[in-house]
């Protein structure tokens, strides 16, 4: 396998975890939408989404061809992912939560990683735009500050 093949088998695993961690972070701030995490959170995930389609600008750049079958998983792990149990039958519970904010942060992160090794290879891929690559590596730093603080507050209403 070549290293572009690897590339594209990374980027497109990046992308499945994008399309799960927009539907995440919207359904999160739509949960929270009452509570002062709103705000926040509703910023967040529109940045999420954002991001998403920088990947994607940035894979047709590279002419990464589309696994679309890893973005159609993701989702439906999403969906499955919120079949958990919560201590609360019929509405949400804290624990849900921090358990989101915490799923949302490593999603973060996990995107870092990759604006990250992309930032590597830009040095020598003309494709790749360096100034792009360090803005969307500062705004998931961002995101990540903006989570931690939030998932801090939400563990200590949630234990004490």
């Amino acid at each position: 396998m070549s290293r572009d093949a690897y590339l594209g088998t990374y980027l497109n695993d990046h992308l499945a975890g994008a399309t799960g961690g927009v539907d995440l972070s919207r359904r999160l701030a739509a949960a929270e939408r009452d509570t002062d995490y709103g705000p926040e959170l509703r910023r967040v995930a529109a940045e999420i989404a954002e991001d998403r389609r920088s990947l994607l600008e940035i894979m047709n750049g590279l002419d990464v061809v589309l696994a679309r079958h890893k973005a159609a998983l993701a989702w439906a792990a999403e969906k499955v992912g919120r079949l958990k149990f919560n201590g609360k039958l019929f509405r949400r519970s804290p624990l849900s939560r921090v358990v989101e904010l915490e799923a949302v942060r490593l999603g973060v992160e996990g995107k870092a990683a990759c604006w990250r090794a992309l930032r590597h290879r830009a040095v020598g891929d003309s494709r790749l735009d360096v100034t792009a690559l360090d803005r969307l590596l500062e705004r998931a730093g961002e995101q990540s500050e903006t989570v931690e603080r939030l998932r801090v507050r939400a563990t200590t209403e949630a234990f004490g």
